[in-house]
């Protein structure tokens, strides 16, 4: 996991910017609602709102982050304002709660945008929790909002738009599933019944802190699309949340809320959260928690029984969405991972054969594209699989064939980009071959996604000219794909 974080990847510098331009959006955003005379809760607010409008917001164009941007306070200050007005009335405080989470999950069926106004929510009614939110300061905290999200969209848009200058991001669609059998659905209904037995359970461990638990079983639920999924996110949050309270002992404890050294803490801890969210759910979860210990010593609370506290309602929630992954219309690890496969190979097949269009010279062929979108698909795959290959596991051969399958679909991918590479040589000619080869390619990635018994073949030694050899080694990932996708234990991949 240490490794991990420090030795992982950062390609173009996208994470260190991301995390330096997120301290820069919250540092505005506060210190903008501090100059409009606002309280230390109001700058708090404006701050937690500036950071989910830095780190939720990711349609795939920068026009459509603006607009998701300024959607924002459209759906945060209504929900702000019935957490508020039902702060003295818990019964139905608990009801709009609980109908908050249903609906920010369902809204992830209309895509990044849907996310991100669903977790905008859900951390609003969460924010009004945490600072025991009353009516007479709502004027100030719609206040806070607005400032707060026009500040991280003036650094993000206008200041620091990297964006501008990439091509837009691949966000392949999840797999259309209907009724309740879309991952949406299923999903909007467990962490409903997730998060309502940790209301109630978090409620008798505290009167007042009881939210941590629905806030431990909402973010645990999020960027997961099956049980195996959403237990090792789980475990993951408990892992971080231990971390992190065992680092607040020796950082926020001493520091007990004093503002110079307090505000560098807070910022480094915004730089951990951003930089480390797309390497490490555990490491990020470190951070979130030095972050609320900073916090709560900025609001002269915190003491080392509050984090003792916050691990056993992080426990509460991590257990509550267990039990709904498991007992509430489970999503299987095998019937998500078969989908993003499929997905996968399919890819696979479109990107042979536009680049194969292009060596024959095709003016319209653009296997860019489709690369894009596997790279999208096969971080999915890895996603889904990531809980067969946990070490936690204890199915070493269900662990080893998701292994091996991951292997050959990097194979294939790799393949993949040699064979695109040479399409976009303009002096590459076209080979009568290749036309057989992309045939074989597409019979064997349909012999694969049809689960049609016929045994695909391996190509014979690859022949020399660059294309066609990439065409093989396709080929070969592809056959050596059809024992791990076929094995009999009752599942296309592990048996899961």
């Amino acid at each position: 996991m240490v490794k991990r974080m420090f030795v992982a990847p950062d390609p173009g510098r996208a994470r260190l910017r991301f995390a330096a331009r997120a301290v820069l959006g919250i540092g505005l955003a506060v210190v903008v609602c501090l100059l409009a005379g606002h309280s230390l809760a109001g700058a708090v607010t404006g701050g937690l709102a500036a950071l989910l409008a830095l780190f939720t917001v990711a349609d795939p164009t920068v026009r459509g982050q603006v607009v998701t941007t300024a959607l924002l306070p459209a759906v945060g200050v209504p929900v702000l304002a019935v957490a508020a007005e039902l702060h003295d009335v818990p019964v139905a405080r608990d009801l709009a709660f609980l109908a908050v989470v249903g609906a920010g999950v369902y809204a992830r069926r209309w895509g990044p945008r849907g996310h991100s106004l669903g977790v905008f929510a859900f951390m609003t009614f969460f924010v009004a929790q945490f600072l025991h939110t009353a009516p007479a300061q709502l004027p100030e905290l719609y206040a806070a909002v607005l400032l707060s999200v026009l500040s991280a969209a003036v650094v993000r848009f206008g200041v620091w738009c990297y964006e501008r200058r990439l091509p837009p991001a691949a966000v392949p669609a999840p797999p259309a599933w209907r009724g309740l059998a879309r991952v949406t659905t299923r999903q909007a209904v467990q962490a409903t019944a997730g998060a309502g037995f940790a209301l109630v359970v978090g409620q008798l461990l505290s009167g007042q802190r009881w939210y941590w638990a629905v806030g431990a079983t909402w973010w645990i639920f999020v960027n997961t699309a099956s049980r195996g999924e959403t237990l090792v996110r789980g475990f993951r949050r408990v892992l971080g949340t231990v971390i992190g309270i065992c680092l607040g002992f020796l950082v926020a404890v001493p520091v007990d809320g004093a503002p110079v050294p307090t505000a560098v803490l807070v910022a480094v801890a915004v730089f951990g959260i951003f930089y480390t969210a797309a390497v490490s759910y555990t490491w990020m979860m470190l951070w979130v928690t030095l972050l609320a210990e900073l916090l709560y010593g900025l609001l002269g609370v915190l003491e080392p029984g509050l984090l003792a506290l916050r691990l056993a309602e992080t426990g509460v929630g991590a257990l509550g969405a267990a039990l709904a992954v498991l007992f509430v219309l489970p999503v299987t690890t095998h019937a998500v991972t078969d989908a993003w496969i499929q997905r996968a190979l399919r890819c696979v097949h479109a990107c042979t054969a536009e680049a194969a269009a292009r060596l024959a010279g095709s003016p319209t062929a653009d296997p860019a594209p489709r690369v894009a979108e596997l790279e999208q698909l096969l971080g999915r795959v890895r996603l889904s699989v990531a809980p067969l290959v946990h070490p936690l596991n204890p199915m070493p051969a269900r662990k080893r064939r998701a292994r091996r399958v991951l292997a050959l679909l990097d194979d294939c991918a790799r393949e993949v980009h040699g064979l695109v590479a040479v399409a976009a040589d303009p002096e590459a000619s076209h080979d009568a071959r290749l036309a057989a080869a992309c045939w074989r390619v597409e019979a064997a990635v349909e012999a694969l996604t049809a689960g049609r018994p016929e045994p695909v073949h391996a190509p014979a030694d690859p022949p020399s000219e660059p294309a066609l050899a990439h065409l093989h080694g396709l080929e070969r990932a592809l056959a050596d794909l059809a024992e791990p996708l076929r094995a009999p234990s009752g599942s296309r991949l592990v048996g899961a």
